[in-house]
Order: C-alpha cells, then structure tokens, then sequence
C-alpha cells in the first residue's frame, strides 16, 4: 500500500474511533508513549494513562463529530498534516458550532506517536457563554 492511501486509512480509523467517544477505543489508536496536544491542554498530554484520563474529561463534557477533509504527508517522516471538519456541542444542549482544523500527526507503526491539533477556539465562545 502507498504512503498517502496508508495514512488516509490511518487518518480515517482514528478520526472514527474519536467519534465514537469510546476512551479505549481513542486510545488504542496511539503509542503508550504517546504526545497529544491541542488548544485545551496546557503543553503536551503524554503517555497513555494520561490520555486516558483527559479524554475521559473531555468526552463527558461534549459531543463531537470529526470528518477528514484532506491529507498532506510529510517528507521525511511517518506522519501527515489531516485536515478535518468538526462539529461541537457541550453535552445535553441543543446548540452547537462547527469548526475547521488540522492535527499534525507523527505515525510509529500504525499507531500515533504525536498529535499537534489546530483550530480556532474562539468559535467556541458562545457555546460557553451563560
């Protein structure tokens, strides 16, 4: 199998399993030393125990929907820039916002080593407003 047709499947199953907001599932699709860092965290969450614990936290606070827009390989290293579109509510409200964004992912395997997440939280600013 080419790299890009790889790494869209990558991209895809774990896309999936996020949505399914299923802890172990998520998990299982990253290293035990796994680096994962998005606009939430404050620096990296690392390793699986601690994965566990935030995804726990986030996945009771919200529904969230991901699909794959697109996937741009890197050079030089198992990874790829996946583009994505996600839909976003806190859980049990009506309201939600949708967002676009990219994770940067480094591949060991066919497992995640690292996840950079991007995207613009202040589309979700008025889901938090009281």
């Amino acid at each position: 199998m080419d790299k890009k047709k790889r790494l869209l499947e990558n991209a895809k199953n774990f896309l999936d399993a996020w949505n399914t907001q299923d802890v172990e599932l998520v998990v299982a699709t990253y290293t035990p030393d796994v680096q994962y860092r998005d606009p939430n965290t404050k620096g990296f969450v690392e390793g699986s125990d601690a994965m566990r614990k935030y995804l726990a936290k986030l996945f009771v606070g919200w529904d969230m929907h991901w699909t794959l827009r697109e996937l741009y390989p890197f050079d030089g290293v198992d990874g790829a820039a996946v583009l994505w579109h996600a839909s976003l509510k806190l859980s049990g409200k009506d309201k939600g916002v949708e967002v676009d964004g990219m994770d940067f992912v480094i591949i060991e395997g066919d497992k995640i080593k690292r996840n950079d997440v991007y995207f613009d939280r202040a589309v979700m600013a008025p889901l938090l407003e009281k």
